[in-house]
């Protein structure tokens, strides 16, 4: 005997049940991001390698260690998206996007690839809700970004909700920093983790998140970028600040907020729950001004988020969601099967009207068929026998014996009343 399929490791199926809930997701971001003017984009499921090896960084995780990287027929090289902003400031650059008027403001629900330790909330394959907003360095943007996300995580629910926000400053704060940090790990090498240690020359900011007693002890003494930030960057930060004050968002400064992604500049922020536990981060992101030009664009402004459907859901605990709603169950006496083809016309004519509704197809008894309507909460029923068809308003309780093609009118005119 074979063995049983299962999915891979690191990856699940969405079921009914969850699909109601990440519907609702997708309803709330629809409406939340839409009316900010925020316009929804897809992009492709794999894309050139390239572009996380340039965009996202080389020396990152995520290329490094977490793509799934193949070759297509031509030899060339592709890779499973691992995250959203590098595809949609592709498509920024490739379709001309900067000829609109700017900033250009874009969401996507989207899934993502990334080969990591599977954990509660995040699994190989995962899905993310995002925003990008391309083309202006105000820093009204930065806060607007930030408090769609906070709208967006309160409408779905999600518990104990903290916001952390620091600057990374531009990319020449940054690279003076980088050498003042590098030097500081040297001296104490000898008390960090092995991890940090491999870290130091291509990406010494990591060693902020470090779990490991000692550099956590280390990193404690360590320089903070926000204390190095020039006059024009500690101007930003501090108007993105106070835009967020003004809204009454409440924030914690962390100095030692890092991405993990080289992209970012400036603002950097994230949103955790406290109910998740130890993986606590639901959504975050910041701003990523080079980002287009070193994807070969003209020099452009970027800031955007993404937040994962998994944790959002698993922060938000147990919501009761409705179940769709069933206007119309439509079935016959199976004394007389010669009205199975009367009831496949009117569940058609139902569904052409506007109405939902679903048709007896498994064969059950008349007593089985009532149940199945109760169990799909059915408003009206329609049962066809010899007689015609006896419709039947669940509600009221009130039923009448009508035509086959009176039926669904019958049911249009109840709905009304």
């Amino acid at each position: 005997m074979s063995a049983k399929l299962q999915a891979p490791r690191g990856t699940y199926d969405v079921l009914p049940e969850e699909a109601i809930r990440r519907t609702a997701v997708e309803e709330a971001a629809r409406r939340i991001l839409g009316a900010a003017g925020y316009r929804r984009i897809e992009t492709p499921a794999f894309e050139a390698t390239e572009l996380f090896a340039r965009g996202v960084g080389s020396s990152t995780d995520i290329v490094q260690k977490e793509m799934y990287t193949f070759e297509d027929g031509s030899g060339r090289s592709l890779t499973l998206r691992p995250e959203g902003t590098a595809p949609v400031a592709r498509a920024y650059i490739e379709h001309g996007m900067q000829k609109l008027p700017q900033p250009v403001k874009l969401w996507y629900l989207s899934s993502f690839f990334r080969y990591e330790r599977a954990q509660a909330g995040r699994q190989r394959q995962f899905w993310q809700v995002g925003t990008e907003a391309i083309g202006s360095a105000d820093p009204a943007v930065d806060a607007e970004s930030i408090v769609l996300l906070a709208e967006l995580l309160d409408a779905l629910g999600v518990r104990e909700l903290r916001l952390r926000l620091g600057s990374l400053g531009t990319a020449e704060t940054r690279a003076a920093y980088r050498e003042e940090l590098q030097a500081f790990l040297r001296a104490h090498e000898d008390r960090l983790s092995e991890e940090v240690r491999a870290r130091i020359d291509q990406n010494p900011l990591r060693a902020f998140d470090a779990d490991h007693p000692g550099t956590r002890e280390v990193m404690a003494e360590a320089p903070r970028l926000l204390d190095r930030l020039s006059g024009e960057d500690a101007d930003h930060f501090a108007a993105v600040r106070a835009l967020l004050d003004g809204a009454g968002l409440t924030y914690e400064v962390d100095p030692t907020l890092v991405r993990g992604l080289d992209y970012y500049a400036r603002t950097v922020f994230e949103f955790t729950s406290d109910a998740l536990g130890a993986q606590s981060g639901v959504g975050g992101g910041g701003r990523y001004d080079g980002l287009i030009e070193q994807l070969g664009g003209p020099p452009t402004a970027g800031v955007g988020w993404a937040a994962g459907i998994e944790r959002i859901l698993l922060a938000a605990g147990e919501q009761a969601v409705a179940e769709p709603v069933v206007d119309l169950f439509v079935g016959h006496d199976p004394a007389h099967p010669e009205q199975r083809a009367a009831g496949f016309q009117i569940a058609h004519e139902a569904r052409r009207a506007g109405l939902t509704a679903q048709l007896e197809l498994a064969g059950r008894s008349l007593k089985g068929q009532l149940k199945q309507a109760d169990r799909i909460g059915a408003r009206y029923v329609a049962i066809l026998g010899e007689e015609g068809a006896t419709v039947k308003d669940k509600e009221s309780g009130e039923q009448e014996t009508v035509a086959p093609g009176a039926v669904v009118h019958h049911v249009l005119r109840g709905r009304s009343l």
